[in-house]
């Protein structure tokens, strides 16, 4: 295939994906944040796009880029990493060095991504650098991600505390230190903190921090180029390594095989291992058991979903680091409303901020509305009593029907009464409207229900996880 038919492909496919997100964020949202954006370089696994100023780099990192990733996944079928710089528009905007992988000889490609990889990228304009590897860290560290910039609550302050102490021990505290938790809650924010404390105290340590992606990739490369002696080299020579989103490796036989040995080997040799993942080790899956009983050797600490304090705090730091004034009761009102994750909460505060630098308009509760109309329609979503009487009736092992029933066996009755609790709690529903759900029951036996559910929280432990646990997987 020629140059020039290689661009014309590659460019193509940014076109469908470009074509799609203006689809999904509306022509106005689409001119003045997407439409901007354009191609320097690329192969299928990393893609470099600039844009003319620091604060659209900004906003289109935090509200687009996670979409932009996924959208190229499903268009080349490989994670492709991408990199968002600046490019003044003074200055003429490169030709796109991309490469279509798919059309392509194995050979070619193997030659080709060795003139592609992340440790080869051509050089930047000085504002198009963002922080790199300087200290031997693999992957850009965001500066925004650090310790001090991160708020803690309940959910998160056993694995802040964890992140802070392996961070600042002198010898290694626990190894490996495993980090899991939903997307958006916090995760890459501790690796990142973790990585510019250890590089800040101690800058002649050797640090690698990388997505378990690209330690993929790397691996894949290293087979291709028959060059695994340098692979293994690299790796297994850190004092560090930090893996984001391990889950991805699950089903890669042979990627699981040598992390499984570089793993071991670091462990061996006393170097600190931390990995971030989405579930607990024992639940990744896709991935062997003996790798699941390693990577739960250290300490498993877990992010829970936001409370309301903890997403009013963060919204609060949010607004000191942006250095705007915004109202309390609209930082209230987001804290409310938006429950789903920590990302997507200050992607809602960029919106409003940029809209009211933008348009010129003060922030108000009426302005946050109209500018979050769909993001607010997302998470109006509420957990019906029907979900609830289900998942209730999985937990304890009993028939949906039970909950309509009239049995009053301890068996039935208890996962009943736990229902009503749940949803008198989850939902805004009535008492008598509640009552009529459960097979025409009185407002005051829903009543009683609650609170007998109350009094066995308060007096036992084990219940209250329980009832903690179904209210997470009902909200989630």
């Amino acid at each position: 295939m020629a140059q020039s038919e290689v661009i014309l492909s590659f460019q193509q496919q940014w076109d469908r994906v470009l074509g799609r997100l203006r689809t999904e964020v509306g022509e106005a949202a689409y001119r003045s944040w997407l439409k901007p954006l354009s191609l320097l370089s690329g192969d299928e696994s990393f893609v470099r796009m600039a844009v003319p100023t620091r604060f659209m780099r900004d906003w289109v990192a935090s509200n687009y880029q996670d979409r932009i990733q996924a959208l190229w996944l499903e268009e080349i079928g490989t994670p492709a990493d991408v990199e968002i710089v600046v490019l003044s528009p003074s200055r003429p905007v490169p030709k796109p060095a991309l490469v279509d992988v798919k059309d392509e000889p194995e050979v070619v490609r193997a030659q080709e991504k060795e003139t592609s990889v992340p440790n080869e990228k051509p050089a930047l304009p000085v504002e198009a650098v963002q922080v790199q590897d300087v200290q031997q860290i693999t992957g850009s560290l965001d500066p925004r991600f650090t310790f001090e910039n991160f708020v803690v609550g309940k959910p998160n302050e056993l694995a802040y505390a964890a992140a802070q102490r392996v961070a600042d021990a002198e010898a290694v505290p626990f190894n490996p230190l495993f980090l899991y938790g939903g997307v958006g809650l916090g995760k890459t924010h501790l690796m990142h903190a973790i990585a510019h404390q250890i590089r800040k105290a101690h800058p002649e340590k050797k640090v690698i921090y990388l997505s378990a992606e690209k330690f993929m990739y790397q691996f894949v490369r290293a087979l291709r180029t028959k060059d695994t002696m340098s692979f293994k080299e690299q790796f297994r020579s850190v004092d560090v390594l930090m893996i984001d989103d391990v889950q991805f490796i699950g089903g890669r036989e042979a990627t699981q095989e040598e992390f499984f040995h570089t793993f071991n080997a670091l462990v061996d040799q006393n170097r600190q291992v931390i990995i971030s993942a989405d579930k607990s080790p024992s639940d990744l899956e896709g991935v062997e058991e003996r790798m699941k009983s390693r990577l739960g050797w250290g300490l498993v600490a877990d992010i829970h979903p936001t409370t309301y304090e903890l997403r009013l705090g963060i919204l609060e730091s949010k607004a000191e680091q942006l250095d705007v004034e915004i109202p309390q009761k609209v930082i209230e009102f987001l804290a409310h409303k938006i429950t789903s994750n920590i990302r997507e909460l200050e992607g809602a505060l960029n919106r409003i901020v940029a809209h009211a630098t933008l348009v010129g308009r003060s922030v108000t509760l009426e302005t946050t509305q109209e500018v979050l109309h769909d993001l607010l329609r997302a998470n109006d979503r509420r957990v019906t009593i029907e979900e609830i009487q289900k998942k209730v009736a999985e937990h304890f092992n009993v028939r949906v029907s039970d909950m309509h029933s009239a049995r009053r066996a301890r068996a039935v009755a208890r996962p009943r009464q736990i229902a009503m609790y749940l949803s008198k709690q989850l939902t805004s529903r009535s008492l008598p409207e509640i009552g009529r759900k459960f097979g025409g029951r009185d407002h005051t036996t829903v009543m009683h229900a609650v609170k007998k559910v109350e009094e066995l929280k308060s007096t036992d432990l084990e219940f209250a996880e329980d009832i903690e646990l179904l209210s997470r997987m009902l909200e989630n």
